[in-house]
């Protein structure tokens, strides 16, 4: 994919809402619709209304998965390419009003955010801009004024949302009327987090792997648009925008019946590279056409946490103090650990260009380029410590938090090189 242009010699600053979202770090999303009952990633808007009918639809299972998991939200696709709308919209019969699920009077939307509330998270939507059954579509003024009712029905009737996701497939060389979208998020929605289309506050990474890269900079001049061509949307002026890793438990977006979920190693690679790199991980969790989730996904999951908790469940904080452009960490003497955890005050910007972990011999244990709301390296082997020295590249720099972790052994996670989200368009 093409790279986004970053700035990181500009300083910028987060809103208190940015900094937010980004220290809460993990999201759940789930794909589901009526590509969930055909075997499609993107339908053409042919699938009738119909074939949507899950039988055992329970959103507090999703929900609760997500809360298990330690997310801090969940993002559902209210409305993908293919235009079929997950709640009984007035702008078009193609929605679950419908469809035989309920007879017609259910809405997927309410009992997702029903269900947030009730566990604790917050709520987010995806309202695909690219539509693939909607006849106004070719008349861009047209559409323009049909999705500006839809975004004003999901941002009015189901309460404060904490990301809305606009997805980039499918609309390169499309110009919406962003301007009119933006004045209905400051209306309606003024905290939510905006993904990476027109006025967005948060940038998609640039792949659907879950990959960050070092250094993950939160200031860009542009942004990816979607991972089928090499459209990149160039900004007037550098601007804050932290990354958001989206990625898959299954190698697809929706339920397919001959998918099955990542291995335990894969997403504990994919944990190191987007939230121990400082980005926002968001992962898919596809519901199945009864509108549960599968057995096997759940016991990943549950693996997934046990392993982070076994990684992470027993932090040791370090007391930190300055050393002129280095800050001293001290620890217990002899204190095993495999995993140094940091954290970087970026309410001022995030400053940290390069950053070293020494032990009191002057070793360098662990180091890398940014820091920014947090920053988690593995060594192969544990080691045994007391005071640590972190060397710092940056001016004015500020470090908030320094933990260590003992993982008990455990083998670093290996990446699959082999498996790697595709970038052609599955139209179909």
């Amino acid at each position: 994919m093409t790279p986004v242009d970053t700035a990181p010699n500009e300083i910028l600053t987060p809103t208190p809402q940015q900094l937010a979202w980004q220290k809460a770090g993990l999201g759940m999303f789930f794909h589901f619709g009526v590509n969930t009952f055909a075997g499609k990633e993107w339908s053409d808007g042919t699938i009738p209304a119909s074939a949507f009918a899950p039988t055992a639809l329970d959103a507090d299972e999703w929900v609760r998965l997500a809360r298990d998991l330690g997310a801090a939200h969940v993002v559902l696709t209210a409305k993908h390419h293919d235009g079929f709308c997950l709640w009984p919209t007035e702008t078009t019969d193609y929605s679950v009003a419908s469809s035989p699920w309920k007879d017609g009077r259910g809405d997927v939307v309410r009992e997702v955010a029903d269900a947030a509330r009730r566990y604790g998270l917050r709520l987010g939507l995806y309202l695909s801009p690219w539509d693939r059954h909607e006849p106004t579509y070719a008349d861009p003024a047209a559409y323009d004024e049909f999705y500006l009712r839809q975004l004003r029905e999901l941002c009015t009737n189901y309460g404060g949302l904490v990301e809305v996701w606009f997805d980039g497939a499918g609309s390169a060389g499309r110009t919406y009327d962003w301007g009119a979208i933006g004045a209905v998020l400051d209306e309606l929605q003024p905290d939510a987090m905006v993904f990476n289309m027109g006025p967005a506050t948060i940038r998609w990474i640039g792949n659907e792997d879950g990959l960050a890269a070092d250094p993950c900079e939160y200031v860009t001049r542009s942004t990816d648009l979607n991972n089928y061509d090499e459209d990149v949307i160039g900004l007037t002026e550098a601007q804050y925008l932290p990354p958001e890793c989206d990625v898959s438990l299954h190698r697809g977006w929706f339920w397919q019946e001959d998918e099955g979920p990542k291995s335990l190693e894969h997403l504990l690679a994919i944990h190191d590279r987007s939230l121990g790199l400082g980005a926002n991980l968001l992962l898919n969790v596809p519901p199945n056409r009864q509108g549960r989730i599968d057995a096997a996904d759940i016991a990943r999951l549950e693996e997934f946490r046990a392993a982070l908790d076994a990684r992470f469940g027993a932090p040791i904080p370090a007391e930190l103090t300055p050393q002129g452009d280095a800050v001293g960490a001290e620890l217990p003497a002899g204190t095993r650990w495999d995993h140094f955890e940091i954290r970087e005050d970026v309410t001022a910007g995030q400053r940290v260009r390069g950053h070293r972990v020494l032990d009191a011999e002057g070793t360098v244990l662990a180091e890398g380029g940014t820091i920014g709301v947090r920053r988690i390296h593995r060594l192969e082997e544990p080691v045994r410590t007391g005071p640590l020295r972190i060397e710092i590249d940056g001016a004015d720099a500020v470090i908030e938090a320094v933990t260590v972790h003992d993982a008990g052994d455990a083998a670093v996670p290996a990446l699959p090189e082999a498996y790697r989200a595709t970038t052609d368009a599955p139209l179909d």
